[in-house]
């Protein structure tokens, strides 16, 4: 269930939903409403009890099908996703094939493969746009196709001698057909963006290096009570206590480097 099938039926809900509480309003109050005939406020009365003693199974039969609604909707975004991970593994094969300086049949026929299964399973995600019962359509994401051609193009069935410029040339008209389909492929799926995201390159961290007391408060408890329960240490233990120590050691000095830093220098080192 898409997106906009998605609202249409949510739209729909809201508007029966509005007229049955709108109905039970006007039945339930249309006795305070002066000029009205007897006859249409014992009718209003009737149809406040029908729907009092039927709320539950309204109530009831209103959450099933929304529930159904929303199940479609979930199985649906999850074959998207499923689809586009595809769609990017196939770019990803297409990409390694035109890069692969001498590219066998073998090659190909796997590439190949590949865009032709993408193809195909897109099918159990949207059907044909136009689709009837008497016409076929037009396939809903022509990109897929043009990758399609583009392979078709240094089929090395057909030349054994392409040049590199022309693998370089389909490589090229591949990637842009991807970069045209991801934005539109992904608006179906809602995406936000990141409420915490990271927009400078050469980022590092912000944190430094070390940790609360207590951590290392019951560090050495831990240690205290592993040295009393364990015999003479092995060669194992001496050489991991030694390891250790070094790690330590060399971390220490690296902090009193850091240290001796100016501050603006010291923000956002990568410790």
């Amino acid at each position: 269930m898409t997106r906009t099938t998605l609202n249409r039926v949510l739209r729909r809900i809201y508007v029966l939903v509005f007229l049955v509480v709108s109905l039970a309003l006007g039945s339930r109050f249309a006795e305070f409403v002066p000029g009205l005939p007897a006859a249409l406020i014992d009718a209003g009365s009737r149809v406040y009890d029908v729907l009092r003693d039927m709320s539950l199974l309204i109530a009831t039969a209103g959450v099933a099908y929304v529930t159904n609604i929303f199940q479609k909707r979930s199985k649906f975004v999850e074959s998207l996703e499923e689809e586009w991970r595809g769609i990017v593994r196939t770019k990803s094969a297409l990409y390694a094939f035109c890069e692969k300086p001498y590219p066998s049949t073998d090659d190909y026929l796997a590439a190949f493969c590949r865009i032709s299964e993408t193809i195909d399973n897109m099918r159990i995600v949207y059907r044909n746009v136009g689709e009837t019962d008497t016409l076929i359509g037009l396939y809903p994401y022509a990109p897929l196709h043009d990758m399609r051609r583009a392979l078709q193009s240094i089929d090395p069935r057909k030349r054994t001698n392409i040049p590199a410029e022309e693998r370089k040339l389909a490589r090229d008209a591949i990637l842009q057909s991807f970069y045209a389909l991801r934005e539109i492929f992904l608006e179906e799926l809602d995406l936000e963006q990141p409420t915490h995201s990271l927009l400078i390159s050469g980022a590092k961290r912000l944190k430094a290096s070390g940790t609360e007391k207590a951590a290392r408060r019951m560090q050495d408890s831990q240690r205290r009570l592993q040295q009393s329960r364990t015999a003479v240490p092995n060669e194992a233990d001496l050489l991991l206590s030694r390891l250790y120590a070094v790690e330590q050691a060399e971390q220490s000095s690296k902090d009193a480097v850091v240290g001796a830093m100016p501050p603006d220098q010291v923000r956002g080192r990568d410790s």
